[in-house]
């Protein structure tokens, strides 16, 4: 039975390396960020992954439903060291400090940001066309380390140590999972738009199990 956001999760003999020996590394390249130029609108630049980014759509006006604003929070382009910056585009500048494995896994949630939403994208194989919630918030953990595999929502209430972490907190019910890392939101869903990318907005965590990597 299915069970959530993703494929049904592999027993777990099924998801240490050997069941990985396939998998390729994930990429190192970095996404192109470029400056916006008054008085132009372009569609944002292509990752650099060899997947294509989903279409740009409107900004939405008004702020998203159940959304809180990182308002009080300094980001990294104005001289803050723990908050990282969500751009429009979809991708995210790290704080100046922040531990390894937070700086793996904001460089790897850029490289999957704007692909679409896919059920079960992510699961059969870490390189896909496109991803769910928790094949998009598994890539992120398996890049940094934290995670042996891909799981799904379900699988990931028991992933890690409970609570909110000091940089990463994932939020997991049966249903959906999103990401909270150095201040900014991991989320499939959200500013009206699909596929994984990062966000400033934060939402509420009523409903959801919070967990988090130990030390982080």
């Amino acid at each position: 039975m299915v069970a959530g956001c993703g494929a049904e999760e592999a027993p777990r003999s099924q998801v240490k390396a050997a069941a990985h020996a396939e998998q390729p590394p994930l990429p190192k390249l970095r996404p192109k960020l470029v400056e916006p130029v008054a008085g132009h609108s372009e569609a944002p630049e292509e990752v650099e992954s060899g997947i294509a980014a989903a279409p740009s759509t409107p900004k939405p006006t008004g702020p998203a439903s159940s959304a809180r604003r990182r308002d009080d929070a300094p980001s990294a382009i104005n001289g803050g060291t723990r908050n990282a910056t969500a751009l429009d585009n979809g991708v995210a500048l790290p704080p100046l400090e922040a531990p390894n494995a937070v700086l793996k896994i904001i460089e790897a949630g850029n490289v999957i940001a704007r692909t679409p939403y896919k059920w079960g994208g992510g699961h059969g194989r870490f390189l896909d066309d496109g991803y769910d919630c928790s094949g998009s918030v598994s890539f992120a953990l398996y890049a940094a380390g934290l995670i042996e595999g891909p799981r799904n929502s379900g699988g990931l209430m028991s992933w890690g140590k409970p609570g909110k972490g000091k940089w990463i907190t994932i939020y997991t019910n049966p249903g959906h999972v999103f990401m909270e890392v150095a201040g900014i939101r991991f989320d499939t869903s959200g500013a009206q738009r699909t596929g994984s990318r990062w966000q400033n907005d934060l939402r509420g965590g009523a409903g959801y199990v919070a967990r988090h990597p130990a030390g982080l």
